[in-house]
């Protein structure tokens, strides 16, 4: 009998349930859906899951795919919550205008206010008599909930003179105690990891293996991140890049997370964007903490500002950026893994693939983005729509490159929140979530493409239509920075 999880000719995708079912509640959701009509991946998370869902309550609607009866009950909750959804949307539009007139530019405003319109709808109905007061009242009190933790606040603390001279010395000081190693015993830390991920790849979930805890107590992570500060020169190289840690010639031996030969000292930084944020091991202690600020929805749980510029201070110079082993391990796990996906199925030889990439990579290659990718990738003919699907594709051939930066980034979150890895399956937990957060990612890329080469241009537009969606979707920085 098929799992509740796979699909048949009667069960349908919960996704796509959802988002018929919210289309069918009308006009008014603008402002919690997609330029589609579709819901925002934070309405579903946010609010339609925990607040009208419920699949801890209601664990018949918690599998991927739905029988006819469980698609009947989760279309009439949403149905009748319709009311309470527009009053959300409506709030939600009050509560930004609010923010914006208060000055307010901390943290995102989906994260910050989602759920706080659902409660607001629940008890007041759509915005009336005396919306606005209630409106600041709540942005208010949501940015002093973070008790000073925002941008702001690091951007005073480190622009000033004083401070940033202070940080600077502790920076240098930092640097040169650091200990270095050579790149002896990578081989190693590639017998091991490659155990630890052929455990966790399998299909009944990862095995308890005792691989993993043996990483982290010898310590692998630190003995790789030091092994990268040595002299990356051609016998280092040779080692980590050719049948050494990586098992793989030529690739860049930090896999992107410098975009130099060897990661250089840290700076203090004084300000950051988004869109430009370098490579994580070349970023300043700024953007580093910026990152963390920035897309943080629980700031109560972070230090101060003060203590976390003197962590960081220490923890960018520690091997591979990270304070916690067993987070240095899973960059490890992680860099083995991401060397070895192959989303187009190039044939390239798979010697060094374990169970965990074949389980990653039979899941890319369903995917119907990469389907058309690996068309245009083995076609004699030109890219039909003038190249920006080509380009996107691309990236599929070098998926390590946005896997790695993805996968640091949220190790580093955890590392400044004390949120180690207990074992091998919250390790795999990680490694397997930022390959699927890497694969939506580009499938969003994809649809947004497709979107706009779909979209009839003006006449006087249309010479520059695509090569400005073109530079658009490729320069498109990861959601996770």
């Amino acid at each position: 009998m098929p799992l509740p999880s796979q699909p048949t000719d009667e069960r349908r995708p919960r996704a796509m349930v959802i988002d018929g079912s919210w289309r069918a509640l009308g006009p008014g959701l603008e402002p919690l859906s997609g330029p589609g009509g579709a819901p925002l991946t934070r309405t579903v998370k946010l609010i339609l899951l925990p607040l009208v869902l419920r699949p801890g309550l209601h664990p018949e609607l918690a599998a991927d795919f739905l029988a006819p009866e469980q698609s009947a009950q989760l279309d009439a909750r949403i149905r009748e919550s319709g009311a309470r959804l527009l009053a959300t949307a409506q709030w939600f539009t009050l509560l930004k205008r609010t923010r914006r007139a208060l000055g307010v530019v901390a943290g995102n405003p989906q994260d910050l206010y989602f759920q706080r319109c659902f409660e607001l709808a629940a008890e007041h109905g759509a915005p009336g008599t005396g919306a606005g007061a209630l409106a600041r009242a709540v942005v208010q009190d949501v940015a002093d909930a973070d008790g000073g933790r925002t941008v702001d606040a690091l951007r005073r603390c480190l622009t000033d003179d004083a401070q940033h001279a202070r940080v600077e010395r502790e920076l240098a000081l930092a640097w040169e105690s650091r200990g270095r190693a050579a790149s002896d015993g990578t081989a190693a830390v590639a017998a091991r990891a490659a155990e630890v991920l052929e455990a966790c790849g399998g299909p009944d979930g990862p095995r308890d293996t005792p691989e993993y805890g043996v990483m982290v107590e010898t310590g692998d992570g630190e003995l790789t991140g030091r092994a990268l500060w040595a002299d990356p020169g051609a016998d280092a190289e040779a080692d980590m890049g050719t049948g050494g840690l990586w098992g793989r010639a030529g690739l860049p031996v930090h896999l992107g997370l410098t975009e130099r030969r060897s990661p250089s000292r840290p700076l203090v930084g004084r300000g950051a964007s988004t869109a430009t944020l370098p490579a994580p091991l070349d970023r300043t202690l700024f953007e580093r903490l910026f990152v963390v600020l920035q897309s943080s929805a629980r700031r109560e749980e972070l230090p101060p500002v003060p203590e976390l510029v003197r962590r960081e201070v220490g923890r960018s110079c520690a091997p591979l950026g990270l304070y916690d082993e067993s987070l240095r391990v899973a960059v490890v796990l992680g860099g083995r893994l991401a060397v070895g996906l192959d989303p187009l199925g190039t044939g390239e030889p798979a010697s060094g693939r374990t169970s965990a990439h074949r389980a990653v990579n039979s899941r890319w290659r369903r995917e119907a983005s990469v389907l058309r990718a690996r068309r245009m990738t083995v076609s004699p003919r030109p890219d039909p729509d003038g190249g920006v699907l080509d380009a996107l594709a691309q990236d599929l051939r070098t998926p390590w490159a946005a896997y790695m930066r993805r996968l640091w980034v949220r190790l580093h979150g955890r590392d400044v929140r004390d949120a180690p890895l207990a074992d091998a399956a919250a390790a795999w937990a990680v490694l397997d979530g930022v390959a699927r957060s890497v694969m939506m990612d580009h499938r969003a890329r994809v649809r947004s493409a497709l979107r706009a080469l779909s979209a009839p241009a003006a006449p006087t537009a249309a010479p520059s239509v695509v090569p400005a969606t073109a530079g658009a979707v490729t320069a498109s920085e990861p959601r996770s920075a």
